[in-house]
């Protein structure tokens, strides 16, 4: 589960999910929403590789990367088709949608960027810049 909270010049999109590999799953689906409008039926592979010291900053990187794909190639990433994590790297396989993009994210920041076990899973915060 995601939503997106309110933040000062920016947006913030908090998920809770109950694996890690989930957390970057709706990382996805909150910025197809995000960026997407009207998907066309041209579908595209990206094979997207992120590395980072810890799971926020590949968490930062991974949605940097799904913008990259949506403004790069006009493209709405979808689904994520693969996922593979280790300490320190992510490698996916992303499947997109060509379509009208709404390029509204400058940068993810690294302010309050978070990515912890909260419970029975995990919780990630994260702040865009639109």
């Amino acid at each position: 589960m995601y939503r997106w909270v309110e933040h000062t010049a920016e947006l913030g999109l908090e998920i809770e999910a109950a694996t890690e590999a989930e957390v970057f799953e709706e990382a996805l689906a909150a910025l197809r929403e995000l960026t997407g409008d009207e998907p066309h039926c041209a579908w595209s592979i990206h094979r997207v590789q992120v590395s980072a010291p810890d799971r926020p900053a590949l968490l930062a990187g991974w949605i940097e990367e799904l913008v990259f794909i949506a403004e790069r190639h006009d493209a709405i990433p979808e689904r994520v088709e693969d996922l593979d994590l280790s300490e320190g790297a992510l490698f996916a396989t992303v499947a997109a949608r060509a379509g009208r993009v709404r390029h509204l994210v400058k940068a993810v920041t690294y302010h309050e960027l978070t990515f912890e076990r909260s419970g029975d899973g995990w919780r990630a915060y994260a702040v865009l810049d639109v």
